[in-house]
């Protein structure tokens, strides 16, 4: 029995090797091959040597990666075999293409089927007519034709006449250098392009020469090539001293450029870099997931006699550092073949090591019943882990599901709270206002408007129950769609007026007659309506389109506001959602319930946002559609002539409120920071009694804020663009508005956000609802409290520097503000300009520091630190009253003692005095 098993267990043995055997090498294989990076690059045009250059600086910049494999493809000038070539590394699927192209147009489908396959390619020295590849390498090819051109006009003669020599094909470097030639050439008086050929017909070329004798040319060749064979035709004629060269390339070769600049052939040639290494580290980049730029410019330069022998010496060298770097490629290959060699050996080494651990572990876990324990505990394993991790799905979803309705609750709870505060205020304001017999209209218009609000808030909450539970019963009557959607229109005139809104209706048929349930409709389109207002900016447009199409009326509500990003608009429909660009607070099923009910009519409902959002509604016509027991009888609309005859409210605008007389002449400033018009309104009309009020929505309270200095800032949490707690903390950190008390208005009152208001340095924090006398006593305990500090410290300036009662910034001003006049008092030249330098700071934002601190301005405040020094040093009897007069900084004794005496009663001679006998 004991044999069976043995052998049966050696079989098991046996297959568990030849696994492991396979896993091994196959994770070797695969690893060896995920870490290559195939290039593959297809050379358009034959052996020209600076094509043979560009291939020679490709394979050695490739050498110098361990981990590249180059594939060079030389379509030898064949367009045909050139598409061929990229399309087989299209099919091998290689990593990066670098194409250098025959021709700009016969490539296009091709590069643009590698870039759909998410190929990158790269384009060297030549273009292409598409911007479906990753990058372009080369040289500017116009700045070279201007530089060509540049170098003829800066010879000293003054008529210089020139023949160019293009390129004989339609290839991007040809084009553009003929272009960038021509625009200097042309443009310069003393400059005359006699002939542009298209390669170098030798006939024509001789007969030019021949018909201008023995003047002085200037030929600028395509490259030096071009360059070499007008040359040898002008040395035909004996005209080649009379004619200046200028080719492209600058290859350092027998035949190149440079030699032939040195052997007198050619005046200059423009270094034309191939861009070989340059296409291989770009290929590494884009393959590593760098963002590599559109366009990568090679530099270029002029070689003429001044430093071909320079540039030579140069490429020599670094042609002989290439040969080094070869040969050590060639050692690292060796290298590389010894290690894998003795990796290969290590490898064998560990799998013999491994077996033979597996040896000594199977003749310990030998024993047959510990093997069925393990098993059944790994069983008992993996059932726990399954379930471990169904709860913590389970756990997941309803933390999501919790975090939405949290979310949504909490959106309504803001949403209440604005309009709460409006009733509660505007009422007891009214209740203030019964004793004196007037009720202002506007509050009595914003306690109804409010009211209304919060109703309509409630019903969406209502409605959306009874969505999600399917008991709503869809009640439609005959109704003039143009008539029902112009009495809601008129709800909203009054807003639009306010805030200079453009608000217009439109309707091809104002007859045109749906089957609609109006108390679902009209719930549409205040949610349509409410998002236009809240998201379109004063000066903005909402408008109205009703049309027919077919068997369907279309209503259209348009607006110009933020709109909604593309990539979210898919989303604008679903329960709770909130877009990333908006910064009102809202409960986020305002749409969903839209939808729902367009939904309920077999209607439909979409959504698009270009410079704006547009809903449009499409509903059918007629009522067979419906069921007879959903639809009912209701009485007709008042007609829309009817209502516009009627006056829009306006007591909102036109109510003023009389200010309190005491509060005539000079009064605090105040800036109020609030997004909703309504608040904003109420309580700047209400300040107004106080203050000199200055309105915010939020976006710019911080420039106003720097720009008017104002007394006090009162400020809500949830705005537009920044929010309460760092409009405030960038208003303490800085120190032209340091000083400025700020009250937060919020709905936020959780602990959390009251520390986080004094982290960032309120000065009080009252949430909503809020009483306005609460609110208006705040104010005025504030202003107080910093008049009483503002007297005391400006009766005390010689004394407040270990003060600690101003802030952390101002008391840091204040000790350098005295530090500074302390150090010049002296000096009876300091002026405020000289301190205001040295305070880093202008001389009126330090006008206006000082005044707000101190209520003086800043030549008073020199000139009382100046005289509380004196004070301190008429109580040495060793100083005279001439000394002290000159080390405090004033300009003669008796005009120290003058202003002495009107600033403290006595002269500085009766205080020394009065103070010996004390």
């Amino acid at each position: 029995m004991l044999p069976i098993k043995f052998f049966g267990f050696l079989k098991a043995y046996r297959v568990l090797f030849l696994l492991f055997f396979l896993a091994f090498f196959s994770c070797k294989k695969s690893q060896k091959t995920s870490d290559k990076i195939t290039i593959g690059f297809s050379q358009g045009l034959g052996n020209h040597p600076w094509r043979l250059a560009m291939n020679h600086s490709m394979e050695i910049q490739a050498s110098l990666h361990s981990e590249v494999e180059l594939n060079i493809e030389k379509a030898e000038s064949s367009v045909n075999k050139q598409v061929q070539d990229i399309q087989k590394m299209i099919d091998r699927k290689v990593d990066v293409i670098i194409i250098s192209p025959i021709d700009p147009e016969s490539l296009v489908p091709v590069v643009e089927k590698a870039a759909a396959k998410n190929i990158p390619v790269i384009l060297l020295d030549r273009k292409i007519n598409s911007e479906k590849y990753t990058t372009y390498i080369g040289a500017d090819n116009v700045e070279i034709g201007k530089e060509a051109a540049n170098y003829i006009l800066s010879d000293s003669k003054n008529n210089k006449k020139v023949i160019e020599i293009r390129g004989d094909d339609q290839s991007s470097p040809t084009i553009e250098r003929s272009l960038g030639f021509q625009k200097i050439v042309r443009n310069n008086s003393n400059t005359d392009l006699i002939k542009t050929f298209k390669g170098l017909p030798a006939d024509a070329f001789r007969k030019t020469l021949d018909s201008l004798g023995n003047q002085s040319l200037y030929v600028f060749a395509f490259n030096d090539e071009l360059a070499a064979n007008a040359w040898q035709v002008a040395r035909n004629t004996g005209l080649e001293n009379q004619i200046k060269f200028i080719g492209v390339d600058g290859l350092n070769t027998k035949d190149g450029g440079i030699q032939m600049v040195l052997d007198g052939k050619l005046n200059a040639t423009l270094l034309y870099p191939t861009g070989g290494a340059e296409a291989i580290e770009t290929a590494i980049k884009i393959y590593n997931g760098a963002a590599v730029p559109k366009r990568i410019k090679l530099s270029t330069t002029i070689i003429d006699r001044m430093n071909a022998e320079i540039m030579r010496n140069q490429f020599d060298k670094i042609i002989e550092q290439q040969g080094v770097i070869e040969n050590q490629v060639q050692a690292v290959k060796k290298q590389i073949e010894l290690y894998s060699s003795q990796k290969e050996l290590f490898r064998w080494s560990i799998i013999l090591l491994i077996l033979m651990f597996c040896l000594v572990a199977y003749s310990i876990y030998l024993i047959y019943t510990i093997k069925i324990k393990n098993k059944q505990l790994t069983l008992t394993n993996e059932r726990i882990t399954i379930q471990r991790n169904q709860i913590e799905t389970i756990a997941n979803e309803l933390k999501d599901s919790n975090e939405a309705r949290v979310n949504f609750f909490t959106g309504l709870s803001h949403e209440f709270k604005t309009p709460i505060t409006l009733i509660l205020s505007s009422l007891e304001s009214l209740d203030s206002g019964k004793n004196k017999g007037t009720k202002p209209s506007y509050e009595l218009e914003l306690i109804n408007k409010n009211s209304n609000r919060l109703l309509r808030l409630v019903d969406n909450l209502l409605d959306f129950r009874k969505i999600e539970n399917q008991t709503f019963n869809l009640r439609v009557s005959k109704t003039n769609i143009y008539d029902f959607t112009y009495a809601i229109f008129r709800d909203f005139e009054n807003e639009a007026k306010k805030r200079n809104i453009k608000f217009e209706i439109h309707s091809q048929n104002k007859d045109l007659e749906l089957y609609i349930d109006r108390n679902l409709m009209d719930k549409v389109y205040f949610n349509l309506l409410s998002n236009a207002f809240k998201f379109t900016p004063d000066n903005g447009k909402i408008e109205i389109t009703i049309q027919e199409k077919g068997n369907q009326a279309v209503i259209s509500f348009k607006d110009n506001g933020i709109g909604i990003p593309e990539k979210e608009i898919a989303h604008v429909f679903e329960a709770y959602f909130k877009g990333s660009n908006n910064r009102k607070n809202s409960s986020g099923i305002g749409l969903h319930l839209s939808r729902q009910f367009i939904d309920l009519h077999l209607g439909k409902i979409e959504v698009r946002s270009f410079q704006g959002t547009e809903f449009v509604i499409s509903l059918y016509k007629g009522n067979k559609h419906f069921n007879e027991d959903q639809m009912v009888k209701e009485p007709g609309l008042a007609d829309a002539e009817s209502l516009a005859k009627d006056a829009v409210f306006a007591g909102l605008e036109e109510e003023t409120i009389t200010r309190n007389q005491e509060s005539l002449g000079e009064r605090y400033s105040l800036l109020l920071v609030e997004d909703n018009s309504d608040l904003s309104y109420f309580l700047s009309k209400k300040l107004q009694n106080e203050f000199e009020v200055m309105v915010s929505d939020g976006t710019d309270a911080i420039n106003k804020a720097l720009s008017e200095i104002p007394d006090i800032v009162v400020c809500d949490v949830n705005l537009p663009d920044k929010n309460g707690f760092e409009i405030c903390e960038i208003l303490k950190n800085d120190l032209r508005t340091s000083h400025i008390p700020v009250i937060l208005l919020t709905a936020l009152d959780n602990k959390e956000s009251y520390l986080q208001g004094l982290k960032f340095g309120v000065d009080l924090y009252l949430t909503k609802p809020f009483s306005y006398a609460i609110l208006i006593q705040s104010l005025r305990a504030l202003l107080y409290n910093r008049e009483k500090l503002r007297y005391y410290y400006t009766n005390n300036i010689g004394r407040i520097v270990d003060s600690k009662s101003f802030g952390s910034i101002e008391q840091t001003f204040v000790n350098n503000l005295n530090s500074f006049i302390k150090t010049n008092i002296d000096n009876p030249d300091f002026s405020v300009e000289n301190l205001a330098d040295l305070l880093n700071i202008s001389r009126i934002q330090l006008y206006r520091k000082i005044k707000a601190m101190f209520d003086v301005n800043v030549s008073d405040y020199i000139n009382n630190f100046r005289l509380e020094q004196a004070k301190s040093m008429l109580q040495n009897p060793e100083l005279t009253i001439s000394e002290i007069a000159y080390k405090t900084g004033f300009s003669s004794p008796n005009y120290f003692s003058t202003v002495f005496k009107n600033k403290f009663g006595v002269s500085p001679n009766a205080f020394r005095k009065s103070a010996g006998k004390e």
